[in-house]
């Protein structure tokens, strides 16, 4: 709609200039109206349809309208009547302010005739505008000594009409004293000036009060007034007075710095500029003019700095007060300054230390302080204190001096240094108070040993380490500081087999950790006690002591070691005897081993894996024992090979592995018949070789001959000997002894010397008579001596050194099911089931032992009994009792978090349970 507006205004434009150039050549029409100002809105102007000779039909239809736009807002046209009307309120001063005549110029145009006519209106001025004063209260200052004719200015008035109507004349109030007289100026309006008649004089009237008033030539007149105050000026004529010759005031001595003290008052019975009066000192020393203050206006006396009755109490002054004509006056000023408690105490310390040693005695002096105050009476009276619980005191010396002193011995490692506060208070109404801080360092002694974090240490290596491993960090702490502090870490001198400790491992002085000089062995050490000594720097130093227990730990670095059967040094296996008349379950033999780690690592467990006849023989798993598992045939081959193996349970695991033959045949005899069926006739290097073993068993044979003879005559001659030193009873008991142990043993070493068809592949058989099986005792061992054998010459394993073996005992006995192996004496229990209790353990221990002994002294069922066919010293086990390593604490349980320990008593001579109640018949009576 806008848009369309405007697109219609613009073309109206065009046309309109068209209009304009035609009607400028062809010449326009010009109407006057004349309207008074103020008209209502919709006032008549003119008749515009009259003056244009139309109807006013035809202008509504001729398109008539104003096109001038200055004067379109105050003009509009009335279709309807053809009159031009007034749109707004018109205002003549608003339209031609100053303008004598006042003159609207609008155009009309009809649009169908397009003819444009001038309309010029006159606007008409009316009095509707009063004079006014733009100041309508004037002040005139009048000295009361000003000459008569004397003419001050006065404000004139405004007015916006014109003619008639604007400002004609003023007026002024009556009054004795002033005239009004109005002059005419250039730009034609009228000023009014004040003329003074009479003489003013102040004390009759100080003021006079008059209204000028301005007047219009309007109907009616309108008027304006001003008041105008003509003040009368006195003259200086009278000298300035004190209301007090003298002034007293009294002040504290803290008073602010500032602060308004008193006030001198002077008058003077003049007014104005002659009754000022300016004050200022007349006499003031030195001092107090650094002090004191005088405002020159106000006459108020201030203080500009402190005041001090210890300096001064007293402060007196002259101040005089003096007009504008010279005129003055003169008073005394008396200050007294009152003394208050402004003053704190002052410490002076004039002597200190810094720092003291902890170890000073109670009363050691640390600082000597002079303590002071500036104030009297009990302003000046201090009372010093040491703030805190604090070990120190203060002890008053001569006059106001204290010493302070600690009063107890002080201790570095609780507190390092102190931050001491005396304060010194004094006794007044509002008492104040100073305090000093004294800094005191507490320097260290050598007074405390280095104290290790643990009470002992413990600490585990495995076994076979390598050579500088760190084993453990010790760390002592000294509460000391600096030298006294550095704590350096060696080991207490020590021997472990022989050899210093320091050999062995070492430790870092600086560090405290502990490193491993040797790879060790665990089957040589279990355990390592050390001493651990911390030293530190100070003079003299100190040290302590801690306990480190080093224990090495177990690794699977041992085979299983088989100790029966013994491997032979020829290459040939041992042979086992199993009569054809056995039993499945029948126990033929048993694999005794031991390892020397410990823990899982020493369960040994035992398996078949390899026989000539499976299905015949089974092996315990834990117990070792070769028991037949059906009932031998005659259809099943005479030598039986079987290969054992041994584990043990360690990560990762190490075995060993045995070859046992195992012949099956009732005796010996029948061995070696059935031998000699199974073998073709010897050629004549088979006749030869077995002519050589005839002569070696005859040579072996008369050299035991011999041997058992020298042993019987040292045995009577031993015996001999005692029975002169011992009583009769313990003499025959010791004979009887020495010759049931000689029969003893003829009868174990009572040989059968069988030889074999083809004997290059046989062996050299010496079965055992059917005697029980024997094992010495320890006790028997000490009281007899040991026998030199040529067939019980054997190496020990540790230090090959040369054992003589043991004769038999008769005191331990075992059944068919308690043979040797390490799982003790359980009766064919295959279900892994181990001792449970250290009575058991020992039971165990001492069956091994007994297996050990019986196949040493040749008369065990292992080596001669039933099931066993013992065939050469050689093919044998080539150990006594005193070469079975004792792994006891090695064997671990099953089931438990012990191992089988080594019982002293037990060991000793002591007869486990059941050792002495399952004796053993011999083999021929068990074929029977």
């Amino acid at each position: 709609m806008i848009s369309a507006r405007l697109h219609r205004d613009g073309k109206g434009l065009v046309l309109l200039g068209v209009l304009l150039g035609i009607l400028w050549e062809a010449g326009c029409t010009l109407i006057r109206y004349s309207i008074p100002e103020e008209l209502e809105k919709g006032s008549k102007v003119g008749d515009i349809s009259k003056d244009l000779g139309l109807e006013p039909q035809e202008l509504a239809e001729g398109g008539i309208r104003i096109v001038s736009g200055g004067s379109t807002q105050l003009f509009a046209l009335n279709p309807r009547s053809g009159s031009l009307v007034t749109a707004g309120r018109i205002d003549r001063e608003e339209l031609c302010m100053g303008a004598i005549k006042c003159q609207l110029n609008l155009e009309i145009l009809i649009e169908n005739k397009v003819k444009i006519y001038g309309v010029e209106v006159e606007v008409r001025d009316i009095n509707d505008n009063a004079p006014y004063f733009r100041e309508s209260e004037l002040e005139i200052k009048m000295s009361e000594n000003a000459a008569t004719g004397m003419r001050f200015p006065l404000p004139h008035a405004w007015d916006p009409d014109v003619g008639k109507n604007s400002l004609q004349s003023y007026k002024l109030s009556p009054n004795p004293h002033f005239s009004l007289e109005v002059q005419n100026g250039a730009d034609g309006n009228k000023y009014p000036e004040l003329v003074l008649e009479h003489a003013l004089d102040r004390e009759e009237k100080a003021a006079h009060h008059l209204v000028l008033t301005a007047l219009d030539g309007g109907d009616p007149v309108r008027t304006s007034t001003a008041h105008i105050l003509v003040i009368v000026v006195d003259v200086n004529d009278n000298a300035p007075e004190f209301a007090q010759s003298e002034y007293h005031v009294s002040v504290p001595e803290n008073v602010a710095v500032g602060t308004q003290l008193l006030l001198v008052n002077a008058t003077d019975r003049d007014e104005g500029a002659n009754g000022k009066v300016m004050y200022s000192f007349r006499y003031v020393d030195d001092k107090a003019s650094q002090v004191f203050k005088l405002d020159s206006n106000l006459g108020t006396i201030s203080t500009i700095g402190e005041l001090n009755y210890e300096e001064s109490g007293v402060y007196k002054m002259e101040v005089q007060a003096m007009d504008n004509a010279g005129y003055s006056a003169r008073t005394k000023v008396l200050i007294t300054v009152l003394d208050v408690n402004d003053n704190a105490p002052e410490i002076i310390v004039t002597s200190l230390t810094n720092s003291i040693p902890e170890n000073s005695p109670r009363g050691t002096l640390i600082a000597l302080l002079k303590v002071n105050d500036q104030d009297s009476g009990e302003n000046g009276q201090v009372v010093c204190f040491i703030q805190g619980n604090l070990p120190f005191k203060l002890e008053k010396s001569y006059g106001n001096y204290y010493s302070l002193v600690t009063d107890t011995v002080l201790d570095r490692e609780q507190i390092d240094s102190y931050n001491i506060t005396v304060t010194a208070t004094d006794r007044g109404s509002l008492p104040l108070s100073t305090k000093t801080h004294i800094s005191l360092k507490v320097t260290d002694t050598n007074d405390n040993s280095p104290v290790f974090l643990q009470a002992s240490y413990s600490a585990y290596l495995p076994e076979n380490n390598p050579r500088g491993a760190s084993i453990i960090s010790v760390t002592a702490h000294d509460p000391d500081c600096d030298e006294n502090a550095q704590v350096t870490y060696s080991l207490a001198e020590d021997n472990l087999q022989g050899a210093p400790v320091s050999s062995y491992v070492s430790i870092n002085s600086d560090t405290g950790v502990l490193y491993a000089l040797h790879s060790f062995d665990y089957e040589q050490f279990q355990e390592l006690q050390l001493q651990v000594m911390a030293r530190d720097s100070g003079k003299p130093p100190l040290s302590s002591n801690v306990s480190l227990s080093l224990f090495i730990l177990d690794q699977n670095d041992n085979t299983p070691e088989i100790l029966y059967p013994a491997l032979p040094t020829d290459g040939s296996t041992g042979v086992e005897l199993a009569p054809r008349s056995a039993e499945p379950g029948y126990l033929v033999t048993k694999v005794v081993a031991v390892d020397k780690d410990s823990g899982q690592n020493a369960w040994l467990s035992y398996r078949l894996l390899k026989a000539s006849e499976p299905g015949l023989f089974s092996v315990g798993l834990h117990t070792g024992e070769v028991r037949t598992t059906r009932t031998l045939l005659d259809r099943d081959a005479l030598k039986q090979s079987l290969v054992v193996a041994v584990q043990d349970h360690g990560q990762p695991p190490l075995s060993a592995t045995v070859t046992l033959t195992v012949v099956v045949a009732d005796s010996i005899p029948d061995v070696l018949a059935d031998l000699g069926t199974l073998v073709s006739p010897a050629n004549s290097e088979t006749s030869g070789l077995t002519l050589y073993l005839v002569v070696a068993v005859a040579a072996v044979s008369c050299v035991f001959l011999a041997f058992v003879i020298v042993l019987l005559a040292l045995r009577l001659r031993r015996w001999h000997s005692l029975r002169q030193l011992q009583a009769a009873g313990n003499g025959l008991a010791g004979g009887a002894a020495g010759v049931d142990g000689v029969r003893a043993f003829l009868q174990t070493y009572t040989h059968e010397v069988s030889l074999t068809a083809d004997s290059r592949k046989s062996h050299l058989i010496f079965p055992q008579p059917n005697y029980a099986d024997t094992l010495i005792s320890q006790e028997s061992c000490e009281k007899s001596e040991p026998l030199l054998l040529a067939d019980d010459l054997v190496f020990s394993k540790d230090n090959h050194a040369l054992i003589q073996q043991a004769p038999p005992n008769t005191d331990w006995r075992f059944s068919q099911a308690q043979r040797p192996g390490t799982s003790g004496s359980q009766n064919g229990d295959e279900t892994g089931t181990w001792p449970n209790n250290q009575f058991d353990t020992e039971m165990l221990q001492a069956m091994i032992l007994a297996s050990a002994s019986e196949a040493a002294d040749g008369s065990s069922t292992l080596g001669g009994g039933a099931g066993t066919m013992g065939l050469s010293a050689r093919y044998g086990p080539q150990f006594t009792l005193q070469h079975v390593p004792d792994y006891r604490q090695n064997v671990y349980i099953p089931g438990s978090n012990a191992t089988l320990t080594n019982a002293p008593g037990k060991r000793d001579g002591k007869t486990p349970a059941g050792g002495n109640g399952n004796k053993k018949k011999s083999g021929k009576k068990e074929k029977k």
